[in-house]
């Protein structure tokens, strides 16, 4: 007898897909006459299909579980594969072998079920990896068809409101998160290899800090208190430099209720890590050697090739060390023109409209040349450049460099944008309190005298980074825009 499945099938390649729901639907219904449940239940295994194919040899008896993502009918032989993110192992089973049961439950069966078999292993005539088939049982039947076979899911949109759909039918996503995985597992090896301890500080503050940006505000019922939640976790990770410990991480969710781009998400993940005694340059030299290490062992190298969306080669990254060091006022000099600093304010202004620089009244004169740095020197820098000596007035909870114009911080641009900042950080309370009222103006409310009591205490001169991981995966992996490298990245809801 033999069966089509719903890939073979012309009447059913043409079906709506309410059709083709309605007809999976009768099947399950059937493998509930048959007595069988059609979502299962444990399965013993012995390997999953990666593992398998990785460590094949012919002769096995095996238990292998997945999802059947192909099904090749040939009449009394039918040729299938079982898969999950890590890959697929092809299976065979001989209809003939099977009891008049066993066929009806297998006939039930469609591209998309997941299934449980047991058999034995051999090579195709072709050398393909397959398990003979002789026992099945089904573990999950799918309502609804699977992306195409041969396209899988290429709307964009659709690929980050469904990635369920992105992961069935593109292996490339799936091969892109398990990648982001493995560098965030080997960040934390990294660290903790040079004695830093991961810790977790509170995603609920009842004032945020540690950075500049709009929070996300929240009600807690209970207290009857307003919150956000956190921007960054750096002033609760300070608290325990004066506590006591002397190297110290936190891979950490933050959230910021900002624009969303290319670039930018609301939720996103961070490593911020600390280590007592050492300054910005010693920190600048630990990202530089964890992003090589990172590009060599899972990247194959210090080049990193990011291509358009029809493939085409747009720009390789260099990553070979050492890297690019430069002042920020080197640098927008270099791009604005020698007497930009030598201008005042008004002058800036002028030149940033020969310049074609989009800057608006309100803002201050810092502002206006940290918005002639992001446009003609951070969107135009692709290889790795550790900016330094940033002004004063937009980092204040570093350290001041001699002279009181600059602090002592790098930001870190590769590919256009920053990827990571790191301070020697500011640990005198008296200045901390002044810098951080300076910064808030009039909501002097904003202001965390907490933890400028916390610093009355004493904290040990440290080192401090921040490292946005979704966008460094960005930069590792190629990938276009950050909806790439998050598995549910914030979409507005379809109406």
């Amino acid at each position: 007898m033999s069966r089509m499945s719903d890939i073979t099938s012309q009447n059913q390649a043409h079906s709506t897909e309410a059709e083709l729901i309605a007809i999976r639907r009768e099947k399950c219904a059937k493998l509930r006459s048959l007595g069988v449940d059609p979502f299962g239940e444990k399965y013993e295994i012995t390997h999953s299909p990666a593992e398998l194919r990785a460590n094949f040899s012919e002769g096995q008896r095996v238990r292998v579980a997945g999802r059947m993502t192909s099904l090749r009918d040939m009449g009394k032989s039918n040729f299938f594969n079982l898969s999950d993110v890590h890959g697929s192992i092809q299976g065979y089973v001989n209809l003939k072998g099977l009891s008049e049961n066993e066929l009806a439950i297998w006939n039930c069966l469609d591209r998309g079920d997941w299934i449980g078999i047991e058999g034995e292993t051999f090579l195709t005539k072709t050398g393909e990896p397959t398990i003979k088939l002789e026992a099945f049982q089904v573990l999950s039947k799918s309502l609804r068809p699977m992306p195409d076979k041969w396209h899988g899911v290429a709307d964009r949109e659709l690929k980050y409101r469904k990635r369920h759909l992105d992961l069935m039918g593109n292996p490339e996503s799936a091969a892109l998160f398990i990648k982001r995985s493995q560098m965030i597992a080997e960040i934390r090896r990294f660290l903790q290899d040079r004695g830093f301890l991961e810790v977790e500080t509170p995603m609920l503050h009842d004032i945020a800090g540690g950075a500049a940006a709009r929070p996300f505000e929240t009600h807690h019922n209970a207290l009857g208190m307003p919150l956000t939640l956190r921007i960054a976790p750096e002033l609760f990770l300070k608290r325990l430099l004066v506590g006591g410990f002397t190297k110290i991480f936190e891979l950490n969710r933050s959230f910021r209720n900002e624009g969303i781009s290319r670039r930018h998400n609301p939720e996103f993940t961070m490593l911020e890590a600390y280590w007592a005694f050492a300054d910005f340059e010693q920190m600048a030299d630990m990202v530089e050697e964890l992003t090589c290490h990172l590009a060599e062992k899972f990247c194959g190298g210090l080049q990193i090739e990011h291509r358009g969306d029809d493939g085409e080669l747009l720009r390789t990254l260099d990553l070979s060390r050492p890297w690019k060091r430069e002042s920020y006022h080197t640098l927008i000099s270099a791009a604005a023109g020698d007497d930009f600093f030598a201008l005042d304010a008004s002058g800036r202004r002028a030149r940033c409209g020969e310049l074609g620089v989009q800057i608006s009244e309100a803002m201050e004169d810092h502002e206006v040349i940290q918005q002639v740095f992001e446009k003609l020197v951070e969107e135009k820098t692709f290889n790795p450049c550790f900016v330094t000596r940033v002004s004063s007035e937009l980092v204040p909870l570093a350290k001041v460099s001699p002279g009181g114009k600059t602090v002592e911080v790098y930001e870190l641009i590769i590919n256009g944008q920053e990827i990571s900042p790191g301070y020697s950080e500011l640990n005198d309370p008296d200045v901390q309190r002044r810098r951080l009222e300076e910064q808030s103006g009039d909501e002097t409310q904003k202001v965390d005298y907490d933890f400028i009591e916390t610093l009355e205490h004493g904290m040990p001169p440290a080192g401090g980074i921040g490292i946005g991981l979704d966008r460094l995966c960005m930069m590792l992996t190629g990938a276009p825009t950050i909806r790439d490298v998050v598995l549910f990245p914030l979409l507005k809801r379809k109406e």
